[in-house]
């Protein structure tokens, strides 16, 4: 069995900065790709960024330049960093792990998410 705990959501102020964990623990073989995804209230869900294991990235175009991903895969840990938020970045964080649990084929896990909301 697999679990994914998220943390670092809450409530800011225009501009300023959070930082979202999510940590993979249980039954795991292998993690591949990892990442963050968002939902806002009336919207769908959609890829923040992601990274592979061996470190590439990929961001959102609305993001690639405030948001940094990054992974710790000692800790099977995915981080997301956020700079400069906006009112327009309130949702709920949910991050996304593509693992190989012990025995079993590659699957996709997605965390409880995580609120994040952006006001003055």
């Amino acid at each position: 069995q697999v679990q994914l705990v998220e943390s670092g959501g809450g409530l800011v102020q225009p501009g300023e900065s959070l930082r979202l964990s999510c940590a993979a623990s249980g039954s795991i073989f292998r993690i591949d790709a990892m990442g963050w995804y968002r939902q806002a209230p009336g919207k769908q869900r959609e890829l923040v960024a992601a990274i592979t294991y061996g470190g590439s990235t990929n961001y959102a175009d609305s993001m690639k330049d405030r948001f940094t991903i990054s992974r710790d895969n000692a800790k099977n840990t995915v981080y997301l960093q956020m700079n400069s938020l906006r009112p327009e970045d309130t949702a709920v964080y949910y991050c996304n792990v593509h693992l190989f649990s012990v025995g079993s084929s590659l699957k996709i896990y997605w965390g409880q998410g995580t609120q994040v909301t952006v006001s003055s």
